[in-house]
C-alpha cells in the first residue's frame, strides 16, 4: 500500500474529529466568550498576557511536542504499525484532545492555575500537596534529562548549537517587534520574515558550528532556563515557541510533499507483536511508550501552566487545546511513516544500532531529498528540528516548575512560604539548583526509565481532576471518565510490572518509587470519592 494512503486516511479522520467530536466536547465544557479569561483579569505583563490564538497555538504545540511524537511512536512500531496507528488516532481524538482541552478549560475557570490548584479546589488540600510534589519532581527530572540531552547534542553537532543561539536572538527581536505592530497584516509580514530568517539560520548554523565542552553547555543551558522562566513570556518563551513551531509545520509539509513525489510503499508487514523484545507486552507497554501523539500527562501541565495564562478568549481553546493535540497526532503518524517504508528486520536492526531519532531523520530525510535538497542537508535539517524542540521543552519545564513551586506555598502563612510564592526569581533559583544537583549526581539516568509510567499517571490524575470538576458543575463527565479509567488501568499495570522487574533485578529504589506512585493514584482516587460524597455540586454560570 502506498504510504500516502495512510497519510490521507489519518488526515481525514483527524480533521473530521476536530469539527465533529471537537464541537461536541466544546459544548460539553460550556465554552462562553462572556467569561473573562485570566490573561485579562490578572494581566501582569510577565505570565498573564492575552495573545493571538495562532501565537498561543505555536507556543502550546512547540511545548507539548518536543521529540515525544517522534521517539515514542517509532519505538512502539515494534508491536506492529497497525496497533500504533490505531492508538494514535483513537487516543489522540478521544483521550489526548479531551485531556488537553479539559486541562485548559479547568485552568481558565480557576484563575489560570495549574492542575494542582484545581485539585485543591475540587478534591482537597491533601490531594494538592501530593500532586504538586509528584508533578514538581517529574518536572525537575525532565529538566535534568533534557539539559543532558541538549548538551550532548550541542557537543556532537555544534551546528545545532549555533542555530539554537540564533533562534533565541531572533525570538527576542521578533517579540519586541510584535509589540509595536497594530494590524494583522503587519504581524503576518513579520511572521513571514521571522520564519524565513529562522530557516536561513538552520543553514547558517550548519556552516558555522559553535564548539564548547559538555559541562560548560550544561551551565549555559541552566542559566538560559532561569532567564526564560523569569522573563515576560512575550519577550522570549512565546515568540521562540511560535517561530519554532514553523520548523515542525515545515517538516510536516516537506514530509507530505516528499511522500507525494517519491510515492514510497509500506514495506513493513502487518503482523501484530503481542510481546516485543526489550519492551514487554503490548498491554500496557504500547500505551506508556507512545504518549505524545495519543495522550501525555505532561500536556496537562503545559495547558494549565503557561498556555491558559495567555488565552485571549475562551473560544480559542478549541484551536489551541483540541487542535494542537490533533496536529501532534498527525506528526506521530508521519513519524511512523518514516520507518514503515523499510522491512521489519531492517527496522529492528537499525533501531537497535542508530536509535529512533536517527532512524526518523534518515527515513524522512530520504523523502525530503525528492524536493531537490542534498541528502546531507535534508537529514541534518530533520535532526536539527528534533533537537531544537528539546530546548523548548527545557525552558517550558523550568517555568512550569516555578509555577508549581510557587503554587505549593500560596496558602502558606509563614514568611518563607510567602516569599517563595511571591518571588519568581527565588522560586526559579530553587528549580535550577535542584536540577543542577540532579545533573551533578547523575541520578537522572537511573530515574528516567520510570518517566513513561509517571507521565501517563499524570494524565490519569489530570482526567480524574477534570472529571470531578465536571461533576461539580453538574455536567455528565463520561466522555472524560472513560479515558480516565483506561489510563489508570494502563499506569497501575505498568507500575506494578515495573516494580516487580526492578525488585527482581535488585533496583530497589526504582521499585519503591513505582509502588509509591501506585499508592499515590489510589489515595487521590479515594480523596476524590470522599470529597464528592461530602459536598453538593454547584452549577456554573454559562
Amino acid at each position: 500500500m502506498p504510504l500516502i494512503i495512510l497519510y490521507i486516511i489519518a488526515a481525514v479522520v483527524l480533521v473530521g474529529a476536530y469539527f465533529l467530536y471537537g464541537k461536541y466536547v466544546f459544548r460539553k465544557f460550556r465554552i462562553n466568550n462572556a467569561n473573562i479569561t485570566p490573561s485579562h483579569r490578572h494581566r501582569d505583563g510577565v505570565d498573564y498576557i492575552p495573545s493571538k490564538p495562532v501565537v498561543v497555538l505555536g507556543h502550546h504545540f512547540a511545548s507539548i511536542a518536543g521529540a515525544g511524537p517522534i521517539v515514542g511512536p517509532i519505538i512502539a512500531v515494534a508491536f506492529g504499525w497497525i496497533p500504533a496507528v490505531i492508538w494514535i488516532l483513537v487516543g489522540g481524538i478521544f483521550f489526548g484532545a479531551v485531556h488537553d482541552l479539559g486541562s485548559m478549560v479547568a485552568s481558565l475557570r480557576n484563575e489560570g492555575k495549574s492542575i494542582g490548584v484545581i485539585i485543591q479546589n475540587n478534591i482537597g488540600e491533601k490531594g494538592k500537596q501530593l500532586f504538586v510534589v509528584f508533578s514538581f519532581s517529574t518536572l525537575i527530572l525532565i529538566i535534568g534529562v533534557f539539559a543532558d540531552i541538549i548538551a550532548k547534542t550541542f557537543v556532537a553537532n555544534p551546528g545545532v548549537a549555533t542555530a539554537s543561539i540564533l533562534f533565541i536572538g531572533l525570538a527576542v527581536i521578533f517579540g519586541w517587534i510584535s509589540k509595536q505592530l497594530r494590524s494583522r497584516g503587519q504581524f503576518v509580514v513579520a511572521t513571514v520574515i521571522g520564519v524565513v530568517l529562522m530557516y536561513y539560520f538552520v543553514y547558517l548554523g550548519m556552516q558555522h558550528p559553535f564548539l564548547l565542552s559538555y559541562k560548560l553547555w550544561i551551565w549555559i543551558l541552566l542559566a538560559y532556563g532561569f532567564v526564560a522562566s523569569v522573563a515576560p513570556v512575550s519577550i522570549l518563551l512565546q515568540p521562540r515557541d511560535y517561530l519554532n513551531s514553523f520548523l515542525l509545520y515545515g517538516l510536516m509539509l516537506a514530509a507530505i510533499v516528499g511522500v507525494v513525489v517519491a510515492n514510497p510503499s509500506i514495506e513493513m508487514d502487518t503482523q501484530v507483536q503481542f510481546k516485543a523484545d526489550n519492551l514487554g507486552y503490548l498491554f500496557p507497554v504500547l500505551f506508556v511508550t507512545m504518549a505524545c501523539g495519543a495522550i501525555s500527562g505532561f500536556h496537562s501541565l503545559v495547558a494549565s501552566g503557561t498556555t491558559s495564562k495567555q488565552i485571549d478568549q475562551e473560544k480559542d481553546v478549541k484551536l489551541i487545546g483540541f487542535g494542537g493535540m490533533l496536529i501532534e497526532s498527525f506528526l506521530a503518524i508521519i513519524s511512523i511513516g518514516a520507518v514503515i517504508v523499510i522491512s521489519r528486520q531492517e527496522y529492528n536492526l537499525r533501531l537497535a544500532d542508530e536509535g529512533p531519532v536517527s532512524l526518523f531523520a534518515d527515513g524522512l530525510g530520504g523523502m525530503v531529498t525528492t524536493l531537490g535538497l542534498s541528502p546531507s542537508f535534508a537529514v541534518g535539517f530533520v535532526a536539527l528540528t528534533v533537537s531544537a524542540f528539546a530546548l523548548t521543552t527545557l525552558d517550558t519545564c523550568t517555568r512550569l516548575a516555578r509555577f508549581t513551586f510557587q503554587e505549593y506555598f500560596e496558602q502558606s502563612e509563614s514568611r518563607s512560604g510567602r516569599f517563595f510564592s511571591e518571588n519568581r526569581y527565588a522560586s526559579t533559583f530553587v528549580v535550577v539548583v535542584l536540577s543542577a544537583l540532579l545533573l551533578l549526581s547523575g541520578g537522572f539516568a537511573n530515574l528516567w526509565p520510570i518517566f513513561g509510567s509517571a507521565n501517563q499517571l499524570l494524565a490519569a490524575l489530570a482526567l480524574l481532576t477534570i472529571g470531578v470538576w465536571l461533576i461539580r458543575q453538574q455536567i455528565n463527565p463520561n466522555f472524560v471518565l472513560i479515558p480516565m479509567f483506561f489510563m489508570f488501568a494502563v499506569t497501575i499495570s505498568s507500575l506494578i510490572l515495573f516494580a516487580w522487574q526492578n525488585y527482581q533485578s535488585g533496583s530497589y529504589v526504582l521499585a519503591i518509587i513505582a509502588v509509591s506512585l501506585c499508592v499515590l493514584s489510589l489515595v487521590l482516587m479515594a480523596l476524590a470519592r470522599k470529597n464528592l460524597a461530602s459536598k453538593v455540586p454547584t452549577k456554573i454560570k454559562t
